[in-house]
């Protein structure tokens, strides 16, 4: 039998004395720049390659988990490399004079969409005062009557000329409301009567009818050259009162026009408003204030202040406030928040809308800057994320309504011009996430060129872990705790390790120490200390626990009532315990779970009742398989395998994966072969291979932990332990009530590597080595199931000659 090697207390955690710190609380560590981002190299360089890069095709994906604080990382870098870069532009939306549906979009430098918007109020309100005096001043009205004036004498002429003619032909010309009317006259002068024409002879009547067409045809021509002087006058008026407003709408524009321009697009848009104004000037005659009377009866008539809106400045991205590019995280991407809205109001039954009522999204805001996205909170809605990658390849951020474009609705409209995009794109997900997107989304591949990977843990050495107390202590000051300890600060980082899941390691996951530290920063607070020690982190870690582990205690619960069975003591043949692992998301711990091997003369193998009963995995049955693998290197050599084996993990009824139980397995079968007892105090982890070899696996900590708490409740008696791979032992970071029972020889650990070391402890036989001869030596494990094999497969040969012969 060889030597068995049990783990020392010393391998099975992290021990950090408070005096290799050479610091006496987290306050030292101020005086050190400390890092906001610790250990994270790849990230970094991938991260600030992506940040820099102009090119507008190449937007980045941070890869790692939200445990990883890549939200933070991300924020801190980015809003670093958004300070060194300019502020952008101001994007405000105006009338479209030519197009009212597509409202135009104007660029202003950071600020000036701000002072435009309240130029453009106040030249309005200018103008609305000063138009009216205009036509009110001395020397329009002078102007005007002037006009009306020689009107009146040209109508008067041609009316005097018109009534000499008709006089002359001896009619009169009768001028009244209705009109004008020619009527013959009788030699004293008067109008004859319908009766006098009648008495008149044929001739005369025939002559006066023909004189009569003749003066109408003369009075038509009159009143046509009166209807073109009124037009002459209407536009004489006109352009008087164009010439006037033209004057005091230049005078009053004059400033603003020379105040941008810089801007050709601002040029273009305020000559639009002041061509808009003088072709609507009947809207300024009016003063401000005195609105024309209301009908006494609701009517759709939109008020006069309505007609003003077309003046307003919809300020849509405001930048003034900024210092720098601006960073935008947007936590809730649905298509409106993300690329803006166009609003609607009820008004008489109806909606509407305008273009102030154009929202501008978070797409808008970052724009110039940096839009920070949670992967999965973007592809939850399916045409956020088709859009947002329509908009980065055309480089143009349209505001369309969602509705419109599922053909929800087909009403009328605005369709704003777009904004030009010169964001850059960071999203947020997990690898797997990334995995996805590269291979199904070809879109994603072509514009997410930089990946930036996230690590879970980094070496722990004097360097990395000075720099993580000094990134814990920038987390102290920022979040105003109390200052730790040198004690607590050597606990944090012997949890960083517990994290990690290594001694050599030091976890990156650091949200969750930071909620350490906040609920150690009450209990200290609580008891009045002025530092947050090892004691209170401790409280911390054991009160977390104890809010978590309600399901782990409800089954301890089960085992110490015997409802679950598992033995920790004694010996049976084909029984073990093996371990497992159950994750709640926030809260992991392991227990044991008794697995058991029957042994029958057939052909089937090694029969996995899980598989059968489609409880298992696909790992786990690859696991098993693996078990009859080892059997035929082993011992089926010089004759068949003629079992029939059937493993079953007892009391489990739920899908049971992972092929960390393959070496229990492979130990119950075994035994069971064998016939010889394993030990129930001893539990086991570990893969194996179909060489014998012992591999590592997930969760070691969790199991050795669940197995012991089972032992503690039945009583423990200095026999039970938990055989784990050798290559797990790094992996070693037990709560102290393990080590503590470790060093008082109450509980044992065996790292193995091979399946023989692993038969010795359980057994306490050893297990053999195969001699020249292919066989076993007596007395050895081995030497039992290659004799049980054996007998098997000449019982099966027996069977077969015995049916054979009661066939013939």
């Amino acid at each position: 039998m060889g030597e068995r090697r049990e783990l020392k207390p010393e391998e099975l955690t992290v021990k950090i004395e408070p005096e290799s710190l050479e610091i006496t609380s987290s306050e030292d560590l101020l005086q050190e720049e400390p890092s906001p981002v610790m250990a994270q190299e790849r990230a970094l360089s991938a991260l600030s390659l992506g940040l820099r890069l102009e090119d507008l095709d190449v937007h980045i994906y941070v890869a790692g988990e939200v445990e990883l604080g890549s939200e933070y990382l991300v924020k801190v870098l980015t809003e670093e490399e958004a300070r060194r870069r300019p502020t952008p532009s101001d994007w405000c939306y105006v009338y479209n004079f030519e197009d009212p549906d597509r409202p135009l979009p104007l660029e202003f430098p950071a600020g000036k969409g701000r002072e435009f918007k309240k130029d453009m109020e106040n030249l309005i309100r200018t103008l609305r005062e000063r138009l009216p005096e205009a036509f009110e001043d001395e020397n329009y009205v002078q102007k005007k009557e002037a006009l009306l004036k020689e009107f009146n004498q040209k109508r008067a002429q041609i009316f005097e000329a018109l009534e000499n003619k008709v006089k002359a032909e001896g009619f009169i010309l009768n001028v009244e409301p209705m009109g004008m009317m020619i009527i013959p006259a009788k030699p004293d002068g008067t109008p004859m009567t319908p009766q006098d024409v009648q008495g008149l002879p044929e001739e005369e009547k025939e002559r006066l009818k023909a004189k009569s067409r003749e003066l109408q045809q003369e009075l038509n021509a009159t009143v046509r050259h009166i209807q073109k002087l009124e037009k002459d006058l209407q536009e004489a008026l006109k352009a008087l009162d164009r010439e006037v407003a033209s004057e005091v709408v230049q005078f009053y524009l004059r400033d603003l026009l020379h105040k941008y321009a810089a801007l050709t697009p601002v040029q273009e848009y305020l000559g639009a408003v002041a061509r808009d104004i003088l072709e609507h000037l009947d809207e300024f005659r009016q003063a401000p204030g005195k609105e024309p009377p209301h009908p006494p009866f609701p009517m759709p008539v939109p008020p006069r202040e309505s007609f003003f809106q077309r003046y307003e400045v919809n300020l849509f991205v405001d930048n003034s406030g900024l210092e720098g590019a601006p960073v935008v995280f947007e936590p809730n991407p649905t298509y409106p928040r993300l690329f803006g809205a166009i609003e609607r109001k009820a008004q008489w039954g109806a909606l509407i809308t305008d273009f102030t009522m154009l929202r501008a999204g978070s797409l808008h805001r970052a724009n110039g800057g940096f839009l920070i996205v949670r992967a999965l909170d973007l592809l939850r809605h399916f045409y956020s994320w088709e859009t947002l990658k329509r908009i980065i390849k055309s480089r143009k951020i349209f505001l369309e309504d969602l509705g419109e474009q599922l053909g929800l609705f087909t009403t009328k409209t605005l369709q704003p011009k777009p904004i030009p995009f010169r964001a850059k794109v960071i999203l947020i997900g997990d690898l797997f996430l990334y995995h996805l997107l590269y291979t199904f989304d070809e879109t994603f591949r072509e514009l997410f060129k930089i990946k930036a990977p996230l690590e879970d843990w980094v070496d722990r050495n004097k360097a990395r872990t000075r720099e993580f107390l000094r990134t814990v202590a920038l987390m102290v000051k920022k979040k105003g705790l109390l200052p730790v300890s040198a004690d607590g600060l050597a606990r944090l980082v012997e949890y960083s390790c517990e994290l990690a899941g290594r001694k050599d390691k030091l976890s990156l996951k650091l949200p969750e120490i930071l909620d350490v530290l906040r609920e150690a920063d009450y209990w200290a607070r609580e008891e009045g200390a002025s530092t947050v020690s090892a004691v209170h982190i401790e409280k911390a870690l054991q009160e977390r626990k104890r809010r978590l582990s309600l399901v782990e205690d409800r089954i301890q619960e089960f085992i110490r009532k015997d409802i679950l069975r598992i033995r920790t003591t004694g010996e049976e043949v084909g029984s073990i315990n093996g371990l497992s692992v159950y994750d709640l998301g926030d809260y992991r711990f392991g227990r044991p779970t008794r697995i058991t091997v029957n042994i029958s003369l057939g052909k089937e193998g090694v029969v996995n009742i899980e598989r059968e009963a489609e409880l298992s995995g696909k790992i786990h049955t690859k696991g098993v398989l693996i078990l009859s693998g080892f059997l035929r290197e082993r011992f089926v050599q010089d004759k068949p395998l003629t079992l029939s084996a059937t493993l079953c993990f007892e009391q489990s009824y739920g899908m049971v994966e992972g092929d960390s139980a393959s070496s229990a397995e492979l130990f119950a079968l075994l035994s069971a072969l064998s016939g010889v007892p394993l030990k129930q105090g001893v539990a086991v982890t570990g893969s194996i291979s179909q060489k014998g070899e012992i591999q590592p696996v997930g969760g070691v900590k969790e199991k050795i932990e669940g197995f012991f708490k089972v032992c503690v409740e039945k009583g423990l008696t200095g026999d039970q332990g938990v055989i784990i791979p050798a290559a797990n032992v790094d992996d070693l970071v037990l709560d102290r009530q393990v080590v503590e029972a470790v060093e008082k020889g109450l509980f044992h650990i065996w790292p193995i590597s091979r399946v023989e070391e692993g038969i010795e402890i359980l057994t306490g036989m050893p297990a053999g080595e195969r001699g020249p001869d292919g066989r076993y030596p007596e007395g050895t494990v081995f030497y039992l199931v290659d004799k049980r094999l054996r007998e098997l497969a000449e019982r099966a040969r027996e069977f077969a000659r015995e049916e054979k012969e009661k066939g013939a």
